[in-house]
């Protein structure tokens, strides 16, 4: 065997697809956040559920996060393609094929949704179903690339999932599960437009309509401090219905003013200061909403274990 042909086994060979790179396809950091909220939604929910079921209907809603990421990453691998931030991901680097992807992502969505239905009840099966294909239809094949408000709309796939943990449990949808959908919801916004502020010339690249491409950084920064005006009473506002507490409330006011003050610092910057520091107050805030959701959801976890140990009423 020529030295040449040894070098194309080895390329070849490390090209193949690896078990790491479907789990990649899968969005697994994302699919990370789409379970704890959904465990949240699951915990909180009025009646309680076996341990067995819940353990089943996390997963399945995990499968369905998964799916959906498996068909965003088929069709924007044009895109992704061009940008830093996400051209080593399976299907443009060339690890995984488009078609595998593919198949993966509609498998995976009919598993999911077919088997939180038998192990629930259709209502949360149905919720899973429209997430998917809000997603991966709504999202990723119309909003982001035709309007710069691609990630106001499209930030409903993403709060869906404490309401379908919800929904596994009592079968439908009330005030606590809206309000959860929206913190997701307006959280979204603020997120990832902080995260656009630095990384404009990629979506500039990719021709994607972010708001910093198509309004610029100064609007961008407006909208980002509108928003999380808005988020505030919405967070904080859950922490006065059945599943909220001292817990929740407290860490809400705290997260929430810490959120302001990161937002307005954004607020106040121009250009020339941004780029002077790196971006520095951008990323800040950015990091920061990283943390705000989990906290959020966390304490809604330390209300419920308060009441299930008989230390709070409800």
């Amino acid at each position: 065997m020529t030295d040449a042909t040894t070098n194309t086994n080895v390329q070849a060979a490390e090209g193949e697809a690896r078990f790491g790179d479907y789990v990649a396809l899968l969005k697994p950091r994302v699919m990370s956040l789409v379970v704890f909220t959904a465990l949240v939604g699951l915990v909180v929910a009025p009646g309680g559920m076996s341990p067995m079921i819940g353990f089943t209907a996390i997963l399945f809603i995990a499968l369905g996060a998964g799916a959906s990421g498996a068909l965003n990453m088929w069709y924007d691998a044009d895109i992704d393609l061009i940008m830093k931030r996400t051209r080593g991901r399976p299907v443009p680097s060339g690890r995984v094929e488009a078609g595998e992807a593919l198949s993966v992502g509609v498998a995976l969505s009919a598993i999911s949704v077919a088997m939180l239905g038998l192990a629930t009840n259709w209502v949360a099966a149905g919720l899973l179903a429209f997430t998917i294909f809000f997603y991966a239809v709504i999202y990723t094949m119309w909003l982001k690339r035709a309007t710069p408000q691609n990630i106001v709309i499209g930030g409903a796939a993403g709060a869906f999932p404490p309401v379908i943990g919800w929904a596994a449990v009592t079968g439908d949808v009330s005030l606590e599960a809206v309000l959860m959908f929206g913190l997701i919801f307006m959280w979204t916004p603020p997120h990832f437009w902080a995260l656009a502020l630095f990384m404009k010339a990629d979506y500039h690249e990719a021709k994607v309509p972010m708001l910093t491409v198509t309004h610029g950084r100064p609007e961008t920064r407006r909208q980002i401090w509108i928003y999380s005006l808005l988020l505030a009473p919405v967070a904080i506002g859950l922490g006065l219905t059945s599943i909220g507490g001292p817990v929740y409330l407290s860490t809400a006011i705290v997260l929430n003013a810490i959120f302001l003050r990161h937002a307005f610092a954004v607020r106040g910057r121009d250009e020339a200061m941004a780029e002077a520091d790196g971006y520095a107050a951008e990323k800040r805030l950015f990091r920061f909403s990283l943390y705000y959701l989990f906290l959020h959801f966390g304490a809604l976890l330390g209300d419920a274990g308060l009441r299930m140990t008989g230390l709070l009423g409800g």
